[in-house]
């Protein structure tokens, strides 16, 4: 008896035991590890990742690193080797991010990695072939940390003093993109964004900038300025504070010539940010290398936003448009690509759709990696990149380069596997507002083609106002005249399918049915006579409609709708005529003797309320501006069925 009651109890803890050890093991968090081997102040390290869990169909997964050694340096290398300056104790940071890999990146503690003695001479090696970059250790995901490193350099002759700003999160997006949590500087750089905004006011030459009307700046001189290196600091930061939201301000000093110094900006991406896998965003770097003088370089970072990180991508800055304006508008698009072979690559050509609402022959290269000629239309021996078009797509085709592949021997940085396109467009001349998408296949010299994601273009739905005027023909009702104006409401220039609402304010006049009662009367006499009484009523409303319709648009001329319409009268004035007629005798044609006529008069207030179903057609321009039509309202009350004739101008 004590087994058969032990037994069930038994079952119940191995199941519960296995259920929580199934939880456990769900919930573990996937982690990389620092490892490191210190020999004085000269440092190996290398990195102790989760094994990868490979997307079908992708190429090999494979990682990405960087690594911040807690002196202000840092190295994109799997299994990098720094050799520190100073004696101290430093925390080593390390991001590791998985691509072509199922699940998220994983987290890493950091390490913090004491030096003790000085066994190596420190060498400061310069790295930078500009005075000013703004990179990232990966694209930004949903909820995920991303790291920009801002990278600066004193190429004066001189000990230098001066600001950087970094500005993100776009205006142009209704929720924030970014969260900075953290900001790691080396070299005592003050954060002093609360403080405003500082100019020295000191430019050097005297041109003047006018607004355009596309909220634009332009220089109303025709003098040209190198478009990295700028002039006017308030009018940048004027323009900056047009297009970010949020921005950090920090000053430095005691700036030593040649000297190369980095920051680091820990960027937390909101669970709001933007969905649009493909979608392009972006964070602005402004460097005032002496503070002296306002002249400064800006740095553009533009970012595809992605849920798992890999190399080769397709992106716009067309996701969501506002159809009104697009024709002001040109689309940029970029494709990016990595060589992940044993070998370089040759010839890389990108095969990539072109959606029919854009024109092909606006289509122009603006930048490219590996950067090279545009190709003639003869055959040449040298590097370049050419452009062919069929039906549906463009080629690009980079011939005779040179780009290394990631798993071949002695490539440490991945950034040199990596490449790019891009390009921008215009839109045709007449296209439907609807969703587009296209996609690129990218193909390593004789290799399989990889398939990028979609990018993809939709609209926002835009509001149309419509004005509206008609008559209302009530075949039921005796000496009717209806007479309405009114207002709709529509999403702008839509394609097929969409809805409309509208209010229509109504003037209605008509007679009821005349009621005749013929009676035989007698009087106190004995007297017998006839007395007609004749009742009649006519109306005075003022109503209200307020339809809701399913409209389908046939083309660009001819649109169909159907839905429901309440209506209510908000005024009903009513008149009732009675008229009493007695006449002499009752045979037929006697004499009038006596009349009598009562008029009484009543008003009422939203009153008569009515349902009915409704049918429409239209003809003329079915999206935008005018257009006539017809329709007929079902209602469920009897006498109120009726057609209406109406024009209809949509803005």
């Amino acid at each position: 008896m004590l087994k058969k009651l032990l037994f069930p109890f038994f079952l119940l803890i191995t199941f519960f035991g296995f259920s929580q050890q199934s939880k456990d093991t769900d919930s573990i968090t996937r982690t990389a590890v620092i490892n490191h081997n210190t020999k004085g102040n000269f440092v190996e390290f290398t990195p102790e990742t989760p094994e990868l869990i490979q997307i079908a169909g992708a190429p090999k997964a494979f990682y990405t690193y960087h690594w911040e050694f807690g002196d202000g340096n840092y190295s994109k290398e799997k299994n990098p080797k720094h050799t520190y300056k100073k004696k101290g104790e430093y925390d080593v940071k390390l991001w590791a991010t998985n691509n072509y890999d199922n699940g998220k990146p994983p987290s890493t503690r950091p390490k913090k990695i004491a030096i003790n003695t000085i066994t190596e001479d420190y060498q400061n090696i310069a790295s930078m072939t500009e005075d000013f970059t703004l990179k990232r250790n990966r694209e930004p995901a949903p909820e995920q940390e991303m790291v920009a490193i801002l990278s600066y350099k004193n190429t004066k002759e001189y000990t230098t003093k001066g600001k950087l700003y970094l500005f993100y999160n776009e205006l142009k997006y209704k929720n924030d993109n970014f969260e900075l949590i953290e900001t790691r500087t080396h070299h005592n750089e003050k954060d002093i964004s609360e403080n405003g905004f500082a100019y020295t006011h000191n430019i050097d030459d005297d041109r003047t900038y006018t607004a355009s009307l596309n909220n634009d700046f332009v220089e109303s001189s025709v003098t040209l300025q190198d478009s990295t290196e700028k002039m006017n600091l308030p009018l940048t930061i004027q323009d900056s504070k047009s297009i970010y939201k949020n921005w950090s301000l920090l000053e430095f000093d005691d700036m030593q010539p040649n000297e190369e110094r980095n920051i680091f900006f820990s960027l937390k991406t909101t669970p709001e940010m933007v969905k649009d896998t493909s979608a392009i965003i972006s964070v602005r770097g402004i460097y005032v290398p002496d503070a002296n003088y306002d002249n400064h370089k800006v740095k553009d970072m533009e970012m595809e936003i992605v849920t798992s990180h890999d190399p080769n991508k397709m992106s716009s800055n067309g996701t969501l448009m506002n159809y009104r304006f697009v024709r002001y508008k040109t689309l940029k698009y970029k494709i990016k690509f990595q060589n992940n072979g044993e070998g370089p690559a040759r010839t890389i050509r990108l095969e990539t759709d072109i959606p029919e609402m854009l024109d092909k022959s606006t289509l122009e290269v603006i930048d490219m990696y590996p950067k090279c000629d545009i190709c003639p239309k003869r055959d040449v021996l040298y590097s370049c990149l050419d452009t062919t078009f069929t039906e549906k797509q463009a080629i690009f085709t980079f011939k005779n380069i040179y780009l290394p592949g990631s798993e071949q021997k002695n490539v440490k940085e991945y950034d040199s596997t990596k490449g790019f396109v891009k390009y921008k467009i215009k839109f045709a001349i007449d296209f439907h507002k609807k969703k587009t998408k296209s996609r690129t296949a990218i193909i390593f010299d004789k290799n399989e083609p990889i398939i990028t994601n979609y990018s993809t273009t939709r609209f926002l739905p835009g509001i149309s106002i419509g004005a509206k005027i008609g008559y209302n023909s009530f075949s039921n009702l005796n000496n009717s005249e209806s007479y309405f104006i009114g207002a709709t409401l529509s999403p702008y220039k839509s394609y097929r399918w969409y809805w409309q609402i509208e209010l229509l304010n109504n003037l209605h006049k008509y007679d009821s049915n005349t009621n005749v009662l013929e009676e035989l009367i007698d009087d106190p006499t004995g007297f017998r006579f006839r007395q007609l009484t004749t009742t009649n009523s006519s109306f005075e409303n003022i109503d209200w409609d307020v339809p809701i319709l399913l409209k389908y648009n046939v083309n660009n001329y001819i649109g169909l709708g159907a839905g429901i319409q309440n209506t209510i009268s908000l005024s009903e004035k009513q008149t009732q005529n009675v008229l009493i007629e007695q006449f002499e005798g009752i045979q037929p044609g006697a004499p009038i003797t006596n009349t009598l006529l009562e008029t009484n008069e009543q008003s009422n207030s939203f009153t008569n309320l009515r349902t009915g179903f409704l049918f429409e057609a239209t003809a003329g321009f079915a999206r935008i501006g005018p257009s006539v039509g017809a329709r007929y309202i079902l209602n469920l009350e009897e006498d109120f069925n009726y057609w209406q004739f109406f024009a209809i101008w949509k803005f």
